[in-house]
């Protein structure tokens, strides 16, 4: 698949910590998580809008109707990614009890392609290595 937007929904706790560059630079070296998306592939980042994820309802219907109206694409044609601070644990916290909330609710608003992750860290990955960071299986 080809998308023509890859959306990064990120944690609103990490996002208070985080300024989102590992992520945005995975994105654009096609890195990691992005290594199969092509140049003219375009980003969008925001923020599950706080726990519980709810207010990424509105966010994602908002997104669909400036995609439509904007540049004449559906959902379909974009692939939502989960950043890696919502689905793994890390030093900070574990990952989002709301997983499946937020993935019901990017179903419902018609988007279908989701994919769990976008950058883990060299640091990160050797602790999952190590077993102090739990990986989780993919439900997607």
């Amino acid at each position: 698949m080809n998308p023509k937007y890859v959306i990064i929904i990120q944690c609103e706790f990490a996002k208070q910590r985080c300024s989102g560059f590992a992520c945005t630079n995975a994105f654009y070296n096609k890195e990691e998580m992005f290594q199969d998306y092509n140049a003219t592939t375009r980003y969008i980042a925001f923020s599950c809008g706080n726990c519980s994820g709810r207010g990424i309802s509105t966010k994602l219907a908002h997104l669909a109707r400036k995609l439509k109206a904007k540049n004449g694409l559906s959902p379909d044609q974009t692939v939502i990614h989960l950043a890696s601070c919502m689905v793994t644990d890390n030093h900070h916290y574990d990952r989002c009890p709301h997983l499946d909330y937020i993935k019901a609710i990017i179903a419902k608003k018609g988007f279908p392609n989701v994919v769990e992750g976008s950058y883990i860290s060299p640091k990160a990955k050797k602790k999952r290595e190590e077993g102090i960071y739990k990986n989780y299986e993919s439900r997607m």
